[in-house]
Order: structure tokens, then C-alpha cells, then sequence
């Protein structure tokens, strides 16, 4: 690919719009909740879910140039930034947070990056902190020989992914009165609450403590639309703890949902999600008649 190639993107062949499956579940359907399940896990088999909303109009810019993003040892979006890098025959950098990790044997989700032809730059928990900062990020990006690179920050998420998620909202207009996502940077809520019709509404349910997404999904909109946009709240309660940790009980229903439904579900996300409607249903959250999406951002792995 040379400079000014543009990365067609529809050779990937992405399953759009992702379908949307009804679930008969007693612990909706007593409360008069109608659950479909928003299967975005099934867009794309490398570029799992939200992935490719939030990746491909960054991708779209690349023009042959390095992809450098941003992420910890377990990272979705690292994997799926590398296997898209794969695909489309674009050179990638991951910078991982944990400079320890750099002496140690790659753990599965870093092996699969590695193998998709990842160049994988470990930096200290520090310096990752900061890695937004014009300075560091600068550094970071000599250090890895690209600094002419398309960044693309932690988790994909920014102005054009957000514009990119916005297709989710409008593909779920008509269907659902309440679309619900777990979030973890916030992007993909950002579009999808943009994209709902007038009447719909966003639940989001952060899988990290702190309180802190709220104002990071304000400025999301304001850097993708100019200000605020769509109906949408965030519920905390769920997170277990922070980021990939979970609890005997999250995992209990969790397990209890795929022997129901039939259904993989993802632990950092999707469980969480999943369990907080449930749990929101049994507190009489959504009035009887309400139709309720959720979004499967993606799948176990490995």
C-alpha cells in the first residue's frame, strides 16, 4: 500500500445493519419488557462489534501511513486494530500500558496481536498516564519511529468513531424505546445516543469505577457534533469493581444466561450489561409496553 492508497474497507465485507435477535426471558417478560439483543458481535469475525464502528473511519484515513493506539495487556481494541492492520495491509504500533509487562511472556490477547503483525511498545503506567499530553505523545511517537502516524487513542474513541457509532442508534430507530450499552471510554454511547430518533432513549452502564464518563461522553459529542445530543444517563452500580473484574455472582449469571439463550457472553462487558438489566428490569426501571435493546459490543476471548 503507498502513501496516498486509501484502505477500501468494503473488501471486509462487514455485516451491516447487524441484526437484531429477540430473547423470551421471563425475567423481562414479568415486568412487561420486551429484550432484543443488538448482535454488533456478528459485524465482522477480526473486527468484533463496536470495533469496527469506532476503527473503520479512522482506518479510512490511514492512506498507508502507521497506526499507533493505545491499550493494557488485554485490550479488544489493541487485538482488533492489529488483526484490521492484518487485513488491510497496514502497519500497526500498540502501546501498552505496564512497562513490567515488556519481560514477561506475551498473555494470549497481546500473542494475538503479535501474530496479526502488531509492533507491541510497552511505557510505564506513568507515561501512559500522560500519553494524551502533546509532549509525551510526541516522544511516544518517536520512540516507535512513526511519527507521521494516524493515532487513534485508547479504546478508538473519538471525534469520527463517534460519528461512526451514530449508525447503531439510527439502525435501532423504530425498534427499541431503550437501547442500553456497557461502556468503557464512552464513544460508542455517544454516537448511539446521537443516532436514536426523538422519543428513544440511552442507558449506559460504565464497566470502570470512578464516575468520571459522564463529562468524557459530553466532550465526545461536543468534538463529533458540536454540542450535545439525544436522551441518555449512565447507571454505576455495576461495574464489580472495575475494569475485568468480576464477582461469583456476575459470573453465575452470566453462565446462567448462555445455558438460556444459547448466547457467549462476553465477561468485561456484555455480562455486566446483561446483568444490569435485569437487575434494572426487577426494580420496575422500564415502564410495561418498553422495548429494550441491548447492544453485544463483542465476544469472549480468547
Amino acid at each position: 500500500m503507498t502513501g496516498t492508497d486509501t484502505p477500501d474497507l468494503a473488501t471486509l465485507r462487514p455485516r451491516l445493519p447487524s441484526p437484531c435477535q429477540e430473547v423470551v426471558d421471563e425475567r423481562f417478560e414479568r415486568h412487561g419488557v420486551r429484550l432484543l439483543l443488538k448482535r454488533d458481535d456478528l459485524i465482522h469475525p477480526d473486527l468484533v462489534g463496536n470495533k469496527w464502528r469506532k476503527l473503520a473511519p479512522n482506518l479510512a484515513t490511514a492512506r498507508g501511513r502507521t497506526v499507533v493506539t493505545f491499550g493494557g495487556a488485554y485490550s479488544n481494541h489493541l487485538r482488533a486494530t492489529a488483526a484490521a492492520g492484518r487485513l488491510l495491509g497496514l502497519s500497526t504500533v500498540g502501546v501498552v500500558r505496564g512497562q513490567e509487562l515488556a519481560e514477561r511472556p506475551l498473555n494470549p490477547s497481546l500473542a494475538r496481536c503479535a501474530a496479526d503483525g502488531m509492533r507491541l511498545h510497552f511505557v510505564d503506567r506513568a507515561t501512559y498516564r500522560r500519553k494524551d499530553e502533546p509532549g509525551t505523545l510526541a516522544s511516544i511517537l518517536r520512540m516507535v519511529g512513526a511519527e507521521d502516524a494516524v493515532v487513534v487513542p485508547e479504546g478508538g474513541s473519538n471525534g469520527p468513531a463517534v460519528r461512526g457509532c451514530r449508525a447503531l442508534g439510527e439502525e435501532l430507530g423504530g425498534h427499541a424505546d431503550v437501547a442500553a450499552v456497557a461502556c468503557g471510554t464512552g464513544g460508542t454511547m455517544a454516537g448511539l445516543a446521537a443516532g436514536l430518533p426523538p422519543g428513544a432513549r440511552t442507558l449506559g452502564v460504565p464497566v470502570l469505577r470512578g464516575g468520571f464518563l459522564a463529562g468524557d461522553i459530553r466532550r465526545l459529542q461536543e468534538r463529533a457534533f458540536g454540542g450535545p445530543r439525544g436522551d441518555w444517563s449512565l447507571d454505576d452500580r455495576f461495574h464489580c469493581g472495575g475494569y475485568a473484574r468480576t464477582t461469583p455472582e456476575l459470573d453465575s449469571f452470566a453462565d446462567d444466561f448462555e445455558h438460556r439463550h444459547g448466547l457467549p457472553v462476553e465477561r468485561v462487558y456484555v455480562a455486566k450489561l446483561l446483568y444490569a438489566l435485569v437487575t434494572l428490569a426487577g426494580e420496575g426501571a422500564f415502564p410495561r409496553g418498553t422495548t429494550l435493546a441491548a447492544v453485544v459490543t463483542g465476544r469472549p476471548f480468547p
